[in-house]
């Protein structure tokens, strides 16, 4: 790179001199700038929001060019993000760096154009803000969130969820896993191997409620466990068992597929054993099902925003940190459903909160 540097300032230097003309000089100049962004990152401009038009913000960022200065004020991210070696970026640059990086799969070198920087303070910045977020807002879905499941919430939620003709009265969200797959480990491909969906993957718990939000996750544990598993592991009947009832002291619950145990905080569809289900069980099981499925497009929202997470050959164990990445990009996910709304808050027609309100 300084020998790219130091010819291109001597043939400046031999131009002004009358050394070499014109022609000769915008030869020379093409013959020593290299072809690797990577290598000629001093050629682009530092990032600058406001020069960036709207359609590219939505696009690269996912969301409005107004709105980011807003979602990196309730994030409360710090003015500046300092590594390690004491490249400095201010958050502005530092969020839409993580919001670019995760909104499509690309190398770090593929950001230059946009932040006229090297490749390692690409990375650097990337994971400082990654830290932050992970550290500062992990525990509004790894831990009971009680700004949105508050008793008159789950009333609400419920209500909703019965509406749309769900049998039950006081189902106030849905759980689910999903598989992420990731590259094939060199060593434990047996313990990340998820047999049903034959991929090497990693596995996260979300309970999702009416308004389109993500509530909680758990993960991440490795791709053969079982739903019910996780389930054990996360404690998450625990949580339920002190927490989900509604204003007046009602049981509620949360309603997932058979892979489930049936408890009073947990219900799950009729199961046919020795005998047939009856006619009412198959009804109630079908119109669960139509509500249920909710979880899966809040799974989908998250993917569709942060296509990164779907590449699995750049997901790799050990050397990319895919469970903090997943919890970090559902908290972002859930600041663009506070901002926009999603299919499942417009279904259940329930306006998720404010996003000031859902980080204060």
């Amino acid at each position: 790179m300084s020998s790219f540097k130091e010819a291109r300032e001597m043939l400046l230097l031999n131009h002004d001199m009358k050394v070499i003309n014109d022609e000769e000089l915008l030869l020379l100049l093409d013959d020593n700038t290299s072809r690797n962004p990577e290598f000629n990152y001093e050629n682009y401009q530092r990032f600058n929001l406001d020069e960036i038009q709207e359609p590219e913000c939505k696009a690269e960022f996912r969301f409005n060019k107004n709105d980011i200065p807003v979602l990196a004020e309730v994030l409360g991210l710090p003015e500046t993000f300092r590594c390690s070696q004491r490249t400095v970026a201010n958050k502005l640059e530092g969020l839409c760096m993580l919001l670019r990086r995760t909104a499509y799969p690309c190398r770090y070198s593929d950001l230059i154009p946009r932040f006229g920087r090297p490749v390692p303070e690409l990375s650097m910045i990337t994971n400082c803000v990654v830290d932050y977020l992970y550290d500062n807002h992990g525990h509004r879905l790894t831990q009971w969130n009680h700004q949105i499941m508050s008793p008159p919430l789950l009333q609400k939620y419920a209500d909703a969820v019965s509406a749309q003709g769900a049998p039950l009265n006081n189902c106030f969200g849905f759980i689910d896993g999903t598989v992420r797959p990731i590259c094939r480990p060199v060593e434990l491909q047996e313990v990340v191997y998820n047999g049903h969906k034959r991929v090497h993957a990693l596995k996260f718990q979300s309970l999702t409620v009416p308004s389109g939000l993500i509530a909680n996750l758990f993960g991440p544990v490795e791709g053969r466990k079982h739903d019910a598993g996780m389930l054990r592991d996360s404690h998450m009947l625990d949580d339920l068992e002190l927490h989900a009832y509604s204003p007046t002291g009602q049981v509620m619950c949360v309603y997932g597929d058979r892979a489930y145990p049936l408890r009073a905080h947990l219900q799950a569809p009729f199961r046919a054993g020795a005998r047939a289900l009856t006619p009412a069980m198959e009804l109630y099981n079908k119109n669960m099902s139509k509500v249920r499925t909710s979880v899966e497009w809040i799974f989908g929202d998250v993917i569709n925003s942060f296509k990164s997470l779907d590449f699995k050959n750049y997901l790799k164990i050990g050397l990319s940190t895919i469970g903090k990445m997943y919890v970090v990009c559902a908290i972002i996910r859930n600041a663009l459903t506070c901002m926009y709304g999603n299919q499942t808050s417009a279904f259940f027609a329930v306006e998720p909160p404010s996003v000031h309100e859902y980080f204060s």
